[in-house]
């Protein structure tokens, strides 16, 4: 078969991504932590039984072909939607569908599958509660965002939530050699794996980007030339391919991810290049304004406690007013938030400090900080000794807050500047035996 040929078959059949999507179980790569024997998903699907979940992961890691597997396993009717078009309207007609074939039917309610869930509005999800409640479906929902930001409380406390995980190295090899020996079109071809390194730095964890790498590293050679997949191929394939391998997002966490660094690193015309990189292609503006309150706390924090303000009052204003306009908040508040003084100190310390009440659980509140609103508890010395600050000159007095076995514990480290180095001084003069002259 020449070149040509084989590029005109290409085009009549799938994407390698749906053609390697496994149709069973045991074909499915990774998450063993949920289908694995035992686990909660699998026992769901043995003893007939399947609840309400959303399935919580970022790109590539089989959300939605767990979803369909499911599905196809249990013999369930199986009905999806998209939250980037489907509206209320939508909802209702699949839930009134749903609920037309159930008359006539005593099995199990058919699987309701949805799509980057997280961007259903309050209204869609609304339109959902009744029939996840009545068990007209069985919701299965699909997000990149944590649903506790933007599942409504009804909805989620109706629904488990799973974690799947980036895929590992040893899921990417099993994917990778499965498809170059089982893909219609890839084991008719020759390969030399010389490395594999390089490849799955790029995929990162995301099987749909593995795959989409390997077509592109593939459709540079020839039909009958050997693909050679080595560090040095995969890396120079796509940065002469970077349109196409970005094409339809697959560099979402990549950008993501140079946009927050840019900020932290204080280069505000990077920062907006980013962001105006992730808007072009057509990224969720509360996405980015999320982002932007985190990176708020974490790396600037007490350096500029107004920052978190700004960035608070951005997500609020881009919820409010959307695309297009959204774009100018969101450039004043990265360019704000890029020159702005750093600091991670605050993020350190409630770290370090929730290592060590995980690690101290049975260290006791001292007494004189308990309250006591019974005598006997004042009997017992409740509050006995508490020296009340407002009482005391500047309003602070000398009292030990820790427990006992961890007196002289020092959590919060301020950092080296102007905001921070001034509320140091101002410990210092309270707390001479933690944070000096």
């Amino acid at each position: 078969m020449g070149f040509e040929d084989n590029s005109v078959h290409t085009r009549m059949l799938p994407p390698l991504p749906e053609r390697m999507r496994p149709a069973s179980i045991e074909d499915y790569v990774g998450q063993k932590h949920l289908v694995g024997p035992g686990a909660v998903i699998r026992q769901m699907m043995e003893s007939g039984s399947l609840r309400s979940f959303i399935l919580w992961g970022p790109p590539g890691v089989g959300k939605t072909t767990l979803a369909k597997i499911i599905a196809s396993t249990m013999n369930l009717e199986f009905y999806t939607l998209s939250a980037v078009s489907a509206g209320v309207k939508e909802v209702r007609e699949v839930i009134d569908k749903a609920r037309s074939e159930s008359i006539f039917s005593t099995a199990n309610p058919p699987v309701l599958f949805i799509d980057e869930i997280h961007r259903f509005s309050k209204s869609q999800q609304d339109a959902l509660l009744g029939a996840v409640e009545e068990g007209i479906v069985t919701l299965i929902g699909a997000t990149t965002e944590n649903p506790s930001f933007e599942v409504i409380t009804p909805l989620l406390s109706r629904c488990q939530v799973f974690v799947l995980k980036p895929l590992v190295k040893e899921d990417l090899e099993i994917l990778l050699n499965r498809t170059v020996t089982q893909d219609v079109l890839l084991k008719t071809r020759r390969f030399d794996i010389r490395e594999t390194a390089a490849l799955y730095r790029y995929s990162g964890g995301d099987a749909r980007k593995l795959l989409n790498i390997l077509d592109l590293i593939v459709s540079t050679y020839r039909s009958d030339e050997t693909v050679v997949i080595d560090d040095r191929t995969v890396t120079s394939r796509l940065n002469e391919h970077l349109s196409v391998y970005d094409k339809g997002g697959e560099m979402h966490y990549d950008i993501i991810s140079a946009f927050i660094k840019s900020i932290r690193g204080s280069d505000p015309n990077a920062a907006v290049y980013w962001l105006a990189h992730m808007l072009n292609g057509g990224e969720d503006p509360l996405f980015i304004a999320r982002r932007l309150c985190i990176l708020a706390s974490e790396d600037i924090g007490l350096a500029n406690p107004n920052a978190m303000l700004l960035a608070n009052a951005c997500f609020q204003t881009v919820h409010n007013i959307g695309m297009p306009e959204a774009r100018i908040p969101l450039s004043e508040t990265a360019i704000y938030l890029a020159s702005s003084p750093k600091s991670n100190s605050a993020y350190l310390a409630v770290d370090k400090a929730m290592a060590l009440a995980r690690d101290t659980q049975d260290a006791p509140v001292p007494l004189y900080l308990r309250n006591a609103p019974t005598g006997l508890m004042e009997e017992l010395g409740y509050s006995d000794g508490y020296k009340y600050a407002h009482d005391y000159p500047g309003h602070w007095t000398d009292l030990e807050f820790m427990p006992e076995s961890l007196s002289g514990t020092v959590l919060y480290e301020p950092a080296d500047n102007r905001r921070e180095e001034e509320m140091k001084a101002r410990l210092s003069k309270m707390w001479k035996k933690y944070y000096g002259e």
